[in-house]
């Protein structure tokens, strides 16, 4: 993917302090973006704000931990001390870790939607619950604004060479006008319709499944390697035949090798997303027995103090569980947690 585009001509100019006229307002929504807030600077967020200051667009960064917003400084981004200083915003990502974080940040007095623009637009990259997405939708729309859901799948390392598939809903309008940002950051933007709780719902069954799919790898390779398998060749096997999805490769491989660390997503994220797709399955009577069992497991990855682990630390579990190398797991263990 080709990284550069040229710079945007000018920043955008905040205009009065009161509502804008409706075709004012108009006029600015069919505007491209140049001006853009990362609100969020984990290993996503800062990933999303260096691609973003790299294809020339004015960044302007936040995170209530100042010194990863000041890190951001030398390569081009501006910081801003508080929330309202996002106000000259054509739009603003949001990378947040859960849905409290989230709401405080944009639904809050002077949150997001009390201090952008009408014609702006806020794009939540978070995993949230399906709920708080439509309501965030519906807060902004209030206020005259855009809001997209647009939850990425992927890791860090995809979000750094623009590789993650990007989930987007929400009104058609805004999905358009936020479009050509998201496709900077990604491979590919799936598109779920006017509802952004759907964006949201889809990313946690994601999840959910790439969850499922990391115990059964950790089962099968605990089984290969206790029955005397060299588990490189058996990963070779797996991945080389009919298991050849990334899912299978990216985190089989970190079983095999025991790289837990550093995390791509720790073991307490990969908790919330369960409990938040569960909850969801409640409310719709669906039953998802296998989702729950692994709900569980991740819960028993924190228990034993791997909570600072990559979540495919599951085959740690697996492993440990099967008295497979004790000392050499509880090693692993404790080094990289």
């Amino acid at each position: 993917m080709n990284s550069s585009i040229a710079r945007p001509a000018s920043p955008h100019q905040e205009g009065s302090s009161g509502p804008a006229p409706s075709r004012a307002s108009q006029d600015a929504a069919a505007r491209p973006i140049r001006c853009i807030g990362v609100v969020g600077l984990g290993h996503m967020g800062e990933e999303f704000a260096q691609n973003l200051v790299s294809d020339g667009y004015e960044v302007i960064v936040e995170d209530r931990d100042a010194e990863r917003a000041q890190a951001l400084q030398p390569h081009g981004a501006r910081v801003a001390a508080r929330l309202a200083d996002l106000a000259p915003c054509d739009a603003v990502i949001t990378s947040l870790p859960n849905d409290e974080v989230l709401a405080s940040v944009a639904l809050l007095p002077d949150g997001l939607a009390a201090i952008l623009a009408p014609s702006s637009i806020h794009i939540s990259m978070s995993t949230v619950s399906p709920g708080l997405s439509r309501r965030l939708a519906d807060v902004h729309a209030a206020h005259g604004q855009g809001f997209v859901a647009a939850p990425v799948l992927g890791n860090p390392d995809l979000a750094h060479a623009r590789k993650l598939f990007v989930i987007a809903g929400g009104r058609h309008e805004a999905v358009a006008r936020a479009r050509p940002v998201l496709e900077r950051l990604c491979q590919h933007v799936f598109v779920m319709g006017d509802d952004a709780g759907a964006a949201s719902l889809m990313k946690l069954a994601g999840n959910t499944l790439t969850a499922m799919t990391l115990q059964g790898m950790g089962e099968v390779l605990a089984l290969l390697r206790k029955s005397g398998v060299d588990p490189h060749l058996a990963f070779d096997v797996l991945t080389g035949s009919l298991f050849d999805g990334r899912v299978h490769k990216t985190y089989g491989g970190k079983i095999v090798e025991g790289r837990y660390s550093p995390p791509g997503m720790t073991a307490p994220l990969a908790i919330k997303d369960l409990r938040l797709a569960l909850a969801e399955a409640e409310h719709q009577a669906v039953p998802m027995p296998v989702a729950s069992l692994v709900h569980d497991r991740l819960v028993g990855v924190v228990a034993r103090g791997w909570g600072g682990l990559d979540w495919s630390a599951l085959g740690l579990l697996a492993a440990a569980e099967a008295g497979l190398d004790a000392s050499v797991t509880a090693a692993v263990a404790s080094r990289q947690s």
